[in-house]
């Protein structure tokens, strides 16, 4: 009887060692349930991934949430809502939607985009892009005669951004006075770009310039030399598209190597 005993006390002392740990382990016990401190962990990293930041002040939410969903979650099981068809088709989904992001993932970690590569795209823009810049206005009419007859007002003293608003059926131009703001020559269809560089600083077009949208009075306001952006200012945006470019041809080569019937 008394060896019994001390076998009793030994067997809850160990229970009472053991006890800590499990509670280190997870944290909390949902209806006999244990929850695992592991989801905490694996919450905080989700939200991490999705660019906010984890703050200790965040644990005991994060905490009360992952109780809450394992309460959520029991509820629904007794009710055998995760036997039902449609919850069947939905977790299929879910599984196809990340088992794709983690290919991606992969894929974007095993080939990524180099500051060498962001760098010589720049670089290739700059060259597209340099030069001067125009700074002009327009008047847009649909028909030839409208047009001399717009440059015989001129002629004669009339104000262009008057007329341009009232005469111009460019209607995003024409409420601004005819005002094109700084753009590159290459911005412009060849007929009015060709008209354009041909001006002096503060000249208006002799004659009507026709291009697929009608006839256009041009007049020059100023130039100046290209204002490009700085390489720092605009790494991230290259990046991201070079990394999009990447990603659409590995979803092309997937798709041409794929044996479809």
């Amino acid at each position: 009887m008394k060896m019994k005993f001390l076998s009793a006390i030994a067997a809850a002392a160990i229970l009472g060692t053991l006890a800590p740990i499990v509670l280190a382990q997870n944290v909390a016990i949902v209806n006999g349930k244990a929850v695992p401190k592991a989801r905490v962990d694996e919450l905080a990293q989700q939200i991490a991934r999705s660019g906010r930041p984890v703050t200790p002040e965040m644990q005991g939410q994060l905490k009360d949430e992952v109780i809450a969903r394992e309460i959520f979650i029991q509820e629904a099981q007794k009710q055998g809502l995760d036997a039902t068809d449609d919850f069947k088709t939905q977790m299929e989904l879910a599984r196809q939607t990340l088992l794709i992001r983690e290919l991606f993932g992969n894929y974007q970690k095993a080939n990524p985009v180099s500051d060498a590569d962001i760098k010589a795209e720049y670089d290739k823009f700059v060259a597209a892009n340099s030069g001067k810049e125009y700074r002009a206005r327009h008047i847009l009419v649909e028909k030839e005669d409208q047009a001399k007859a717009i440059i015989a007002q001129l002629k004669k003293g009339g104000k262009f951004d008057e007329i341009a608003k009232k005469s111009s059926k460019d209607p995003g131009s024409g409420a601004k006075g005819g005002d094109l703001d700084w753009a590159g020559a290459g911005n412009y269809v060849a007929e009015f770009s060709e008209a354009l560089t041909k001006l002096a600083k503060g000249k208006t077009t002799e004659t009507p310039v026709k291009t697929q949208f009608g006839y256009h009075i041009i007049r020059l306001d100023d130039t100046r030399d290209a204002q490009l952006p700085k390489f720092d200012d605009v790494k991230p945006q290259i990046g991201q598209q070079l990394l999009q470019q990447k990603m659409g041809k590995y979803q092309e080569e997937l798709r041409s190597k794929a044996k479809i019937e």
